[in-house]
């Protein structure tokens, strides 16, 4: 009421608070599971494979397109896209917006919440180690930009990663309800593509230009400034962009070959019932009659006579 501004830092109790939201994700993994994708899936009649993997990329379609309008939502109202120069000015961000801390515990409840699914849905033992991964993965990055208060950069990463991630699990529920229908999946990768290219360039124009400018560069636990010093150091910024730019390097190996490898399933599959087809119409192309005729169950020739020859009599 009188003007002031409240922003919060973490501490311990954020743990009470995640616990609590580690709950409330449980109940809406289950009314989403209950009341959405079990009812399609009993309409779609899927095999145990698909209907596992139709489950996850639910749930994810889900979470990825409510944590993209909530993120989107956010950096828009406190200024990181019009104002790019925000991501590093006055680092460390120690002291976060409400909504910016809320975010946070939301979802790093989210990805905890996560842990004790793989055991109520019943996941396959051979999707366990990846999804595993997947989690941890999650888990360290939206944990580290938390802690080493580089939330502001990680909220633009988080945004172009689960815009990517959306249409690709988008192209799998489609892809699901009819097979032939492979359009987003050209979508979704044009999507990874634009998303790696701008994350790429995030960090060379965070890491490369801008943490170098900020002015306190001495090591400063206290007031949460704990490795911007190391930007300093132009051997230690090329090293961190070097791994960086390998790292994206291998997400894009890795992606080139799977869409190598699913074109190559698709047009062997097209190609195979190309085949089927040609000898399905093979088989039944009707049989060529002989020239000629019929009348009254005799075969005539053209010009009205019977196609057998004459005996000819013996004079």
């Amino acid at each position: 009421a009188d003007g002031e501004l409240v922003r919060y830092h973490y501490g311990l109790k954020d743990l009470v608070t995640i616990l609590f939201y580690i709950l409330i994700a449980i109940i809406l993994h289950a009314v989403v599971q209950e009341y959405a994708l079990d009812k399609i899936n009993r309409r779609l009649h899927l095999s145990k494979v698909k209907h596992s993997k139709f489950n996850e990329s639910g749930q994810l379609v889900a979470f990825h397109l409510t944590s993209v309008i909530w993120c989107l939502y956010v950096v828009v109202t406190e200024g990181y896209i019009s104002n790019p120069q925000s991501l590093w000015e006055n680092y460390p961000h120690v002291y976060l917006p409400f909504q910016v801390k809320f975010f946070y515990l939301c979802q790093l409840a989210y990805w905890l919440h996560a842990l004790p699914e793989l055991y109520f849905q019943k996941v396959r033992k051979e999707e366990i180690p990846r999804q595993l991964r997947c989690i941890a993965l999650y888990l360290a990055h939206i944990a580290g930009a938390y802690l080493l208060n580089l939330t502001r950069l990680g909220l633009i990463l988080l945004l172009l990663q689960y815009l990517a991630e959306f249409f690709f699990h988008m192209a799998q529920l489609v892809y699901f309800t009819d097979e032939n229908n492979e359009k987003l999946f050209n979508v979704s990768a044009v999507v990874f593509v634009v998303t790696r290219l701008f994350t790429l360039t995030l960090y060379i124009l965070v890491i490369g230009f801008g943490l170098p400018q900020v002015e306190n560069q001495a090591l400063d636990p206290e007031r949460g400034n704990l490795f911007s010093f190391l930007f300093n150091n132009i051997l230690f910024r090329m090293s961190v962009l070097l791994l960086v730019c390998l790292f994206q390097a291998s997400v894009m190996w890795g992606f080139i070959h799977s869409q190598l490898r699913r074109w190559r399933e698709y047009w062997n599959e097209q190609s195979s019932r190309k085949r089927a087809i040609a000898g399905a119409k093979q088989q039944t192309k009707p049989l060529k009659r002989d020239s000629g005729y019929h009348e009254n169950g005799v075969v005539k020739a053209e010009n009205g006579t019977s196609p057998r020859t004459k005996k000819l009599k013996s004079p």
